[in-house]
């Protein structure tokens, strides 16, 4: 399979054994695009072609599914900001999460399909780290200006906390390259956005 030859190149002599460590390998999606056509003469290219789902587990599997409802509230939340949020920062920040976390939601849907598993529905589903209960929802929506702007901030910070810890966990689990990739993207990104926050709750 594509990941066998990925850990290989990865660590010589490694041995079948080191499929279960596949999880924590930061090569870029680039360099794993890049790496299948050097390898396409490789005895392990006719399987990868003929199960292209075999460089999936089940983490990878549960952190889409997870991430996907997560991230959907995150631009729920987002979406509340462009219109009660009264803190330019604020608007600005809610605006870059959105943009970051809608196509990701994309993404992960596309990996699912290739992958033959259902993608989430009816909700959050999964008793998710960081996940704003309904009542949340509803507290946030009904707040305006520097009330919207304080619960928002102190509201999002435990968002992508939970977000973090998904991506952490799939970092550590899961042996799609991509799937990896993006967690890994997942939580540095969210961390710095979790750092400007603070900075700004701190302020508010």
């Amino acid at each position: 399979m594509r990941i066998n030859r990925k850990i290989s190149i990865a660590v010589v002599a490694g041995g079948l054994a080191l499929l279960t460590a596949c999880g924590g390998n930061g090569d870029s999606m680039a360099g794993h695009e890049g790496m299948t056509s050097a390898s396409a003469s490789a005895p392990a290219a006719t399987s990868a072609s003929a199960q292209p789902s075999g460089a999936s587990n089940d983490a990878d599997v549960m952190f889409a599914q997870m991430m996907i409802p997560h991230h959907e509230q995150a631009v729920e939340m987002a979406d509340l900001a462009s219109t009660r949020a009264s803190d330019p920062e604020v608007k600005e920040l809610a605006a870059k999460i959105k943009a970051a976390q809608d196509p990701e939601i994309q993404t992960m849907k596309g990996w699912l399909t290739e992958w033959g598993k259902p993608a989430p529905e009816g909700g959050m589903g999964h008793d998710m780290p960081g996940v704003m209960s309904e009542e949340d929802m509803k507290k946030l929506e009904a707040a305006k200006g520097k009330a919207f702007d304080k619960l928002f901030v102190q509201q999002m910070i435990a968002h992508h906390n939970g977000a973090i810890a998904m991506a952490k966990t799939e970092q550590t689990g899961g042996s799609d390259p991509q799937a990896t990739e993006l967690a890994k993207t997942i939580e540095t990104t969210q961390q710095a956005e979790v750092e400007q926050l603070q900075k700004i709750l701190d302020r508010l």
